[in-house]
């Protein structure tokens, strides 16, 4: 089945029926939902309630809270790094489809005046509903680090166009990425915490020391962990064991298979913990598209075989995955001796793709499914692939 939206339903009850529902730390085996003006009104579990209204029902499917991306630069062949109303909406609309409803848009490290323009751009849009924050990817982050970054545009974060990065924003900006090695970088975590944006640490060249001060000082997310940062080492751990060991970090991983080992990403699920981790795709304008030549804000990449890369340096590119991808493979990954998906592991990827994201960013609307909040959800089919998308707007 291809994944479909329905549109917002703001009249009457919509009864929600699924073979399982992900509801929180329960799976409801089967399950009912009742949507009214956009949000749930109850849930449970068993036989449904008696409902002469819109009726949706997945009798073979998983019902899960829509996706939340925390890091994504684009998709469907449009890029949000510009902070063009066109693409921004083409590239939500492509990762809706696939069961991202909520997307904090990712910029990468531009200019100082360029960056100007670009956040105003997207706190607009962010303001008119289509977008649900800014992610800062850079500019103040490591030349040794930069990875699909353009070298030229980065620099150590100035007080002065910290303040007025945060003032273009208008309170949008959710999400900064630096390297708090640089100089000004402490400072600057401090102050972008304090303006009450999650800040985090990567694309960064900080000692172990460095980044328990940028966690001490409020950073409370590990960027796309392991990659574009100091390697883990047995004298010096660097800034990988210092956010692994902080229960205060949510620690993004990029598990589509390239940018980290599935062998290391099934691990850190187990050890680190399901409410450590937040999947994210960093995916670019190619995901979704054929192979051939694209842009990552002032750099060409290839994409070949799926696999973005500059074309200069051949550094990885950001990816080309969905949040559906992650999903299926974090649950194929999770699958016991029978082939079954336990319900503590469907917990567990709900909370990887939705509820870790949602919580960390503040946000008491989406990620869960639970009375009260949105009814955004995607209901899986048996190979945890999207079958259907509801998106409450």
């Amino acid at each position: 089945m291809q994944p479909t939206s329905l549109p917002t339903m703001s009249v009457g009850e919509t009864l929600v029926t699924a073979s399982a529902i992900v509801a929180g730390d329960r799976v409801l085996r089967p399950g009912w939902m009742r949507i009214a003006q956009g949000r749930i009104v109850a849930l449970g579990a068993g036989e449904a309630p008696a409902h002469d209204g819109p009726l949706l029902e997945f009798d073979d499917e998983t019902v899960v809270p829509g996706f939340v991306d925390l890091h994504v630069h684009g998709g469907g062949g449009a890029s949000y790094t510009g902070g063009l109303a066109e693409e921004v909406a083409t590239a939500s609309a492509f990762h809706r489809e696939h069961g991202t409803t909520t997307t904090i848009t990712s910029t990468v490290s531009a200019p100082p005046e360029e960056l100007l323009d670009i956040v105003g751009r997207l706190a607009t849009l962010v303001e008119a509903g289509v977008s649900a924050g800014i992610h800062l990817e850079g500019p103040w982050i490591s030349h040794q680090r930069c990875g699909a970054h353009d070298p030229h545009a980065l620099r150590s974060p100035d007080p002065d166009e910290v303040a007025r990065v945060l003032e273009a924003g208008r309170g949008t900006i959710a999400m900064v990425t630096l390297a708090p090695e640089l100089p000004g970088g402490m400072e600057a975590v401090s102050r972008f915490a304090e303006a009450g944006v999650l800040v985090a640490v990567g694309h960064t060249d900080a000692t172990y020391d460095q980044a328990r001060e940028a966690i001490d000082r409020g950073a409370r997310v590990a960027t796309h962990l392991f990659n574009a940062m100091t390697p883990l080492g047995h004298r010096e751990p660097g800034p990988v064991l210092a956010l692994l060991e902080d229960p205060r970090v949510l620690i993004e991983l990029i598990g589509d298979g390239v940018h980290l080992h599935p062998a290391l990403v099934h691990e850190l699920q187990v050890s680190t913990g399901f409410d450590r981790i937040a999947l994210v795709t960093d995916a670019m304008a190619a995901a979704g598209m054929d192979d051939g030549p694209y842009r990552l804000g002032s750099l060409d990449v290839d994409v070949v075989d799926g696999v973005a890369r500059l074309r200069e340096g051949g550094a990885i590119a950001g990816s080309t995955a969905t949040m559906e991808l992650l999903c299926h493979r974090a649950a194929d990954s999770l699958r016991g001796p029978d082939g079954v998906v336990a319900d503590d592991a469907l917990v567990g990827v709900a909370q990887m793709t939705a509820g870790n994201q949602a919580r960390v960013l503040g946000r008491t609307d989406v990620g869960v499914l639970e009375v009260g909040r949105r009814a955004d959800f995607v209901a899986l089919d048996a190979d945890f692939r999207v079958a259907y998308v509801h998106c409450e707007r």
